[in-house]
């Protein structure tokens, strides 16, 4: 059953009923013996992270014991907080245990976590990001526990040189599930792991599962975002800027918090535009703040599957997103139906974009209602129970 399905895949638009929701009877659904255990460089808040909590919560809440093992551990509040029936373990070498040689501390690194693996002994366990799932792959050979590794952002950087590729085509044919999020993605890595790997999106945020706001939108264009170079805010306030005077009483709020804060600041202030762009940070009720708004920007050279994007839709927002390389955005999207997708870097198409929606209510009003339709296609039972045929078909 495992291999058949493991030769299968779900697309994020595709009807849900296939191989992986036909299996009823048989699976052994006994989850009170099943232990998982996710494995992340961290829970500093960002969108894996947010996945992978979402994923620990839905399991513990469906009697599954789960554990959420890290390498590192940051304060409180810049993490996100964990159910309490979910354990915690912290896969790192302490600083007693570091030597001055990498190689001595990265042999140290893979023993700890092995014995992790030895001591907790899960069934199974999910990783992701780059290393962490060579790591898991290593450490889990010769154990009961069956790893799944996960590709949740851009392939090209998570595996960006030959040796990382090379590896990642090398090792993930050990794992025991390979969970990929585009097709884009797939066709990265090699035939064999193509082949092997299935396709599951990630669940939509309970919050933002609502009616679409139907009264007069805010004249105000926002966003939701670590303020880094990837996300490209600059291109944003540079179009903003340029198409400001044909909508003057519109105004541009940038939600998160990062290192180009301040030059992100500096640059609004350069610009004469500090009443009409603002950096709140991180807020909490994003979508509270965002539902009425006008447009959502996503501007990113780079993303996966975005959360943010998946929770603009929901809302039922008009979204202009770029067409990342990894197909994430065509994944949610299609053109002129319920968005806009331009081109990664092309401020002009941005400008043309917004002109668009902003000039015609009918067509904004069109992408929006047609955008919400996401709350259906990923709502979170949908989903998770998606991930978890597919964890029991392995395990």
């Amino acid at each position: 059953m495992g291999d058949k399905l493991k030769h299968n895949f779900i697309k994020t638009g595709e009807n849900p009923i296939n191989e992986l929701n036909n299996i009823n009877g048989e699976i052994n659904n006994n989850s009170n013996a099943r232990k998982l255990a996710f494995y992340i460089g961290s829970l500093h808040k960002g969108g894996a992270e947010r996945v992978f909590v979402n994923l620990a919560e839905y399991f513990t809440a469906q009697g599954y014991q789960v554990i959420m093992v890290t390498q590192y551990k940051y304060k409180s509040e810049e993490e996100y907080a964990l159910d309490d029936n979910i354990k915690r373990v912290i896969s790192d070498i302490t600083p007693q245990e570091t030597t001055r040689s990498r190689i001595v501390n990265f042999f140290r690194r893979l023993r700890k976590l092995h014995n992790v693996w030895k001591t907790e002994q899960p069934d199974l366990v999910l990783s992701c990001v780059g290393k962490n799932n060579f790591m898991t792959v290593v450490t889990t050979m010769f154990s009961k526990t069956k790893p799944v590794v996960s590709v949740v952002g851009e392939a090209k950087e998570e595996y960006p040189n030959l040796l990382m590729k090379t590896l990642a085509n090398l090792l993930f044919p050990h794992a025991a599930g390979v969970i990929l999020q585009t097709e884009r993605t797939r066709s990265f890595f090699s035939k064999r792991v193509g082949k092997t790997s299935v396709i599951l999106p990630n669940s939509l945020n309970p919050a933002f599962i609502r009616p679409r706001f139907q009264g007069e939108r805010e004249k105000r264009i926002v966003s939701v975002g670590r303020l880094d170079a990837n996300k490209n805010h600059e291109m944003m306030i540079r179009a903003f800027a340029n198409i400001l005077p044909l909508y003057p009483e519109y105004i541009m709020t940038i939600y998160g918090d990062g290192e180009l804060r301040e030059q992100l600041q500096n640059l609004i202030n350069s610009l004469g535009l500090e009443d009409k762009i603002s950096l709140p940070g991180v807020i909490p009720n994003v979508a509270d703040n965002i539902q009425k708004a006008a447009l959502f920007l996503l501007t990113s050279y780079s993303e996966g599957i975005s959360n943010a994007l998946i929770e603009a839709l929901a809302l039922g927002l008009p979204v202009i997103a770029t067409d990342v390389p990894s197909g994430g955005t065509v994944e949610l999207m299609q053109h002129n139906e319920n968005g806009l997708i331009i081109p990664t870097g092309d401020q002009k198409a941005l400008e043309e974009a917004m002109k668009a929606i902003l000039s015609d209510a009918d067509f904004a009003d069109k992408l929006g209602r047609n955008a919400c339709k996401i709350q259906e296609r990923l709502a979170p039972d949908r989903v998770n129970e998606q991930w978890k045929r597919y964890f029991e078909s392995i395990i």
